[in-house]
């Protein structure tokens, strides 16, 4: 274990000295990756060092998601303490359902769940749980909605119309547990939009009014704190009133931008949150902790326990409840996710999250400076958003992307809301300073002077 320890220094070494050299992998094509790599599975091994070698061609053409290149995603950036509790939790090796094999981590956990209870507004019996991705946050919350709705279907299944509702600029995860879960995709109500990308509530409630008199079964409303392309947050006040007319469950879906209940100056932008019924949070989007670590809390502790527990003698054979975490878990066997948002927030406390986070609407404010500030750049999004969204001159952005991309120069997308396509820079890099958004913009405008760009475009 210690050699492969040391190797596991050598190859972290490598790492960080690629993102140096190289912050924008160059790409493999596909066509090419299992002739370029040896990614081959044979009857016998390889000796350490052909294995280090190997890994190292891999870490190569990795995509480097912690360089000041790195504009892609919803997440990116390295936090050295996150880090340190995520390579601990590997070496610990728990699994995260009892407290008989989980021992303090339970206790970790918990904290971590009591504490965005508090910064959430929601009542101190409030319960949640952690998850793999915002998207089980997601289908936690519909299916805690539909059994609360129709408590028969756990044991009898769908017999009647069910209807949910979400903006049309939500994450896809929405339809897609609306099918996991039998409710269906076609009893998804996309609720219009406004030139934000935010829900509109006036429309949320024809929608809801019209199923009703069709006989159908409304249950179940999704939120965004943070949508995907526009970084828009919906006015939850509005939406709960309502809910509250009719009987319908809130979730707040704050998988990208939820992580603003750290900062004074940010959280007005989910005014409400107290209201809902549910809401979640990804750690490693905000807060740059390794991926993944989203987080789940509801007002309904025992919905959450009934909608996800099940008894197991062979599992729970020590401990209360409250302390074997797989009774309000989607998952049975969870490694320990929590570890490294705890190590991240001991390390720093909660107004060091608060810096994290208040920093990446700076960036996102001086992009969007320099972008109005240049006659070159059009600007599609708004202020108190960390995606910045803009065209460079005539230049289709899908192609602008593509050939940064292929090139090796930036990893940026592109996204489209209504009939616009435009880039979709992204401030959430921890790692970023203003000189890096300062250099993505100078990258930019040397690279379209290239001959590569100009034929990636079509012809006049």
């Amino acid at each position: 274990m210690r050699q492969d320890l040391n190797l596991f220094v050598e190859l972290c070494d490598y790492l960080l000295q690629e993102e140096q050299k190289n912050p924008v992998a160059r790409p493999v094509e596909t066509s090419e990756l299992f002739q370029k790599l040896d990614l081959s599975l044979n009857d016998f091994g390889v000796v350490d060092q052909d294995l280090v070698s190997n890994l190292k061609s891999i870490i190569k053409y990795t995509p480097k998601t912690a360089s000041t290149a790195f504009f892609n995603q919803l997440f990116g950036g390295r936090v050295s303490k996150a880090t340190l509790g995520d390579l601990l939790a590997v070496m610990l090796n728990n699994s995260m359902y009892t407290y008989k094999v989980a021992g303090p981590h339970v206790g970790i956990e918990k904290e971590i769940i009591n504490n965005i209870i508090q910064l959430s507004g929601y009542p101190k019996d409030s319960s949640g749980t952690l998850a793999a991705g915002g998207s089980m946050t997601n289908f936690m919350a519909l299916l805690m909605a539909r059994d609360q709705k129709s408590p028969e279907v756990r044991a009898e299944g769908l017999n009647k119309t069910m209807t949910l509702y979400t903006s049309e600029a939500s994450h896809y995860s929405i339809s897609k547990n609306a099918v996991l879960s039998g409710i269906g995709k076609n009893n998804v109500r996309l609720v219009k939009t406004n030139e934000k990308g935010e829900m509109d509530a006036a429309h949320l409630e024809q929608l809801v009014k019209k199923d009703m008199q069709a006989g159908h079964t409304p249950f179940f409303v999704n939120a965004t704190a943070g949508t995907t392309v526009l970084g828009g947050f919906d006015d939850i006040t509005s939406i709960s009133k309502i809910c509250k007319t009719y009987n319908l469950w809130l979730h707040v879906d704050g998988a990208y931008c939820g992580s603003v209940i750290f900062s004074e100056r940010y959280k007005y932008l989910v005014n409400g949150l107290e209201l809902s019924d549910s809401f979640s949070l990804n750690a490693h989007k905000m807060l740059g902790t390794p991926l993944g670590c989203s987080i789940i809390i509801t007002k309904h502790k025992a919905q959450l326990h009934h909608s996800f527990s099940n008894e197991a003698d062979y599992l729970y054979q020590t401990d209360s409840d409250d302390f074997n975490l797989g009774k309000i878990s989607l998952q049975c066997g969870r490694r320990n996710d929590a570890l490294k948002l705890w190590t991240l927030w001991k390390s720093i406390g909660k107004k060091g999250l608060e810096k994290i986070v208040d920093h990446q609407f700076e960036l996102a404010e001086y992009a969007r400076a320099y972008i109005s500030n240049h006659p070159d750049y059009s600007l599609y999004s708004f202020d108190d958003s960390i995606s910045v969204c803009f065209n460079y001159r005539d230049i289709p952005a899908n192609l602008l992307c593509t050939a940064l991309y292929k090139e090796a120069e930036l990893m940026v997308g592109f996204g489209r809301f209504r009939d616009t396509e435009f880039v979709r820079m992204v401030t959430i890099n921890t790692v970023l300073k203003k000189e890096d958004i300062l250099n993505f913009f100078q990258t930019i405008e040397a690279f379209v002077s290239k001959d590569l760009l100009k034929s990636s475009l079509p012809e006049a």
